[in-house]
């Protein structure tokens, strides 16, 4: 279909956007059902990120948000769906304003569910927003959370964020599930999230990035003998759900997305 002055346009806001297969993905699905829609990656400062939400939602279409501006969306909304974070990850106009919800955390429940592992005590890498939307999945899988984080009074705020949420705190050795919700990864000259020794070899490892042939940390989790994937599972799942919130009433062609995905990816 061919883009015009009557397009909706959705975008990706963050920094980076360069990696991402979100508008792969979405663009394969408005192709699939015909929808006179684009998704583009656009990449912004924090300072610009709620004028850029304010005009692609006023003209009918809406978007994501990752790294690192998701605290920063979610201050932008008049109204969040679901339970409150303090992120947005997908946003869409009403005649109210700027609506926004969190899908993470169905991605996550999603990687999980792929592995067979969303019961049990999860260790979380990292404390940032993709750290909080872990904490909406731990909710609704009813697992107890620790957390590793480079910063202990991070590591504190972010148990405490879960005790009012009402999750029970587990000791990072006795976790079965490490998931890392850093962006660690996303470069090939990045460290490991946590080193791959450190994980006992009957521990599930969940990687929210995803790269080619998988992201590292997870290939040395699996030379481990672990159970472990990388996010592509996580990126298809919590953009389905978008979509259906862009779109009420008109289910995701998950297989497509999935589809656009893996094409990259395989």
């Amino acid at each position: 279909m061919e883009i015009g002055g009557k397009s909706k346009v959705f975008a990706l806001l963050g920094d980076p956007v360069v990696h991402s297969l979100s508008p792969a993905m979405h663009n394969a699905a408005f192709r699939a059902l015909g929808i006179d829609a684009v998704y583009v990656p656009l990449r912004c400062e924090s300072d610009t990120v709620g004028a850029l939400m304010d005009t692609l939602a006023r003209q009918g279409g809406g978007g994501n948000i990752t790294v690192p501006h998701k605290g920063r969306a979610a201050k932008e909304l008049v109204r969040l769906g679901g339970p409150d974070l303090g992120v947005c990850n997908t946003f869409w106009g009403t005649e109210g304003g700027i609506t926004g919800a969190e899908t993470d955390s169905r991605g996550i429940l999603a990687g999980l569910d792929s592995l067979g592992a969303r019961n049990g005590s999860w260790l979380i890498l990292g404390t940032g927003g993709s750290a909080r939307t872990a904490l909406g999945a731990a909710e609704r899988a009813g697992a107890r959370v620790a957390v590793r984080s480079r910063s202990e009074d991070r590591a504190s705020e972010f148990l405490a964020q879960a005790r009012e949420l009402g999750l029970s705190i587990a000791a990072p050795e006795e976790c079965t599930v490490v998931i890392n919700c850093t962006p660690l990864g996303l470069n090939p000259s990045d460290p490991m999230p946590m080193p791959p020794e450190l994980v006992p070899a009957d521990t599930v490892g969940l990687d929210l990035v995803y790269r080619q042939g998988e992201t590292g940390w997870v290939r040395a989790l699996k030379d481990r003998g672990c159970r472990a994937e990388d996010g592509r599972v996580v990126l298809v799942e919590q953009g389905a759900a978008a979509f259906e919130h862009w779109f009420p009433g008109r289910p995701a062609p998950r297989e497509v997305m999935n589809a656009a995905v893996r094409s990259f990816l395989e």
